[in-house]
């Protein structure tokens, strides 16, 4: 990665100055979505691309998520490289037919004579109070699809260089962006650079287990890693960056190092990412493990308007540090408080549904 300057910025700005510089490079690059031209978007990613590049290539476009996606999908086989921004993951379902069975399929349907390289941008994950429609992670919905890219940035340095990565690749991409990180800041190095796809950072070194992470879980392992050295736990994490195709060889070769393994996830658990990864280290580092491999994620249940509930539906440190932390007399790891956190969920949620019903 050849940088120059390294500046301070928050995710939103490095966002902002990956799109400025791709457009400035590659004229077929245009941007498409609602309320992002004057406005600026929804969150601000797009602002002053609209007066800088005009309204040709920065394009408003009505609410109908399967118009943006299906326009993109178009235009992206006469040459160009729309990238789309779905103001909310959630929205997703609009446009799942585009995605799934347009944009991914395009190069093995048409054998190579097609391709579909758009980026489609969308903000993703909870914990601020925007209930069930606004909260959601959204990665399982799209693991098992061939031909399709999904990539989730934690820092506003590889927000930047995974997104330009995303623009170059001739692959659709599905860019997934933590609501709950937009305002972070961090070192952003100036001018143009790529972060490679499908490669995984170790965020913090450890030897005695291995947290695997996305997103704003990766903070939350962090923060939870900060906390277990101080109980003499040396807890190794690693940043996923690309759910799909994911870098199992970085995990991989962490586990066995480390024989132990906690995948956190903040989507539901069944059918997730953590059950993918779970499943892969226990396949391929069966015998190198010293305990079973944890997952900590998200409660089956939507996720609720009120800031209370919603911390009891989602995963975070206090989580992670009981996962990984925890041990039996023979040595096994185990999340002591899984069981009463659901027990107490149900409970509050029962409660809110008799007082839903009665309302």
């Amino acid at each position: 990665m050849t940088q120059t300057t390294v500046r301070t910025r928050t995710f939103v700005q490095a966002l902002n100055e990956a799109l400025d510089l791709a457009m400035e490079r590659d004229p077929n690059v245009y941007l498409i979505g609602e309320d992002i031209g004057e406005m600026g978007g929804d969150f601000g990613v797009t602002r002053g691309l609209w007066a800088k590049y005009g309204e040709a290539r920065v394009r408003d476009t009505p609410l109908s998520e399967a118009a943006i996606i299906g326009t993109a999908v178009g235009s992206a086989m006469m040459g160009f490289r729309p990238v789309a921004e779905i103001m909310f993951a959630d929205f997703l379902g609009e446009c799942y037919d585009q995605l799934v069975n347009n944009a991914a399929k395009m190069h093995y349907m048409f054998d190579g004579q097609f391709k579909a390289p758009i980026v489609v941008r969308t903000a993703c994950g909870g914990g601020f109070g925007g209930g069930p429609h606004h909260s959601q992670s959204v990665e399982g919905w799209f693991l098992n699809v061939p031909g399709l890219v999904i990539v989730a940035p934690s820092t506003p340095a590889d927000a930047k260089g995974l997104l330009l990565a995303s623009i170059e690749n001739d692959n659709p991409i599905l860019f997934l962006e933590h609501k709950a990180l937009y305002r972070i800041k961090g070192e952003v190095p100036e001018g143009y650079y790529t972060t490679p796809l499908r490669k995984a950072a170790v965020v913090r070194e450890g030897k005695d287990v291995t947290i695997v992470a996305t997103m704003k879980m990766v903070h939350e392992a962090l923060a939870a890693a900060a906390e277990l050295e101080q109980e003499g736990v040396s807890a190794e994490v690693i940043d996923l960056r690309t759910i799909r195709p994911y870098d199992a060889e970085t995990v991989l070769e962490s586990v066995r190092k480390t024989g132990r393994a906690v995948v956190v996830n903040e989507a539901p658990k069944i059918g997730g990412l953590a059950s993918e990864l779970s499943a892969v280290i226990g396949e391929e580092c069966f015998y190198d493990l010293k305990a079973p491999v944890v997952r900590v994620a998200g409660l089956d249940a939507p996720i609720p308007f009120s800031l209370a509930l919603e911390k009891i539906i989602l995963p975070g440190k206090e989580q992670v540090i009981a996962g990984s932390s925890q041990r039996d007399e023979v040595g096994v790891l185990r999340g002591a408080c899984s069981m009463a956190r659901v027990a107490y969920c149900g409970c509050v949620l029962r409660e809110l549904s008799r007082n839903t019903q009665h309302a």
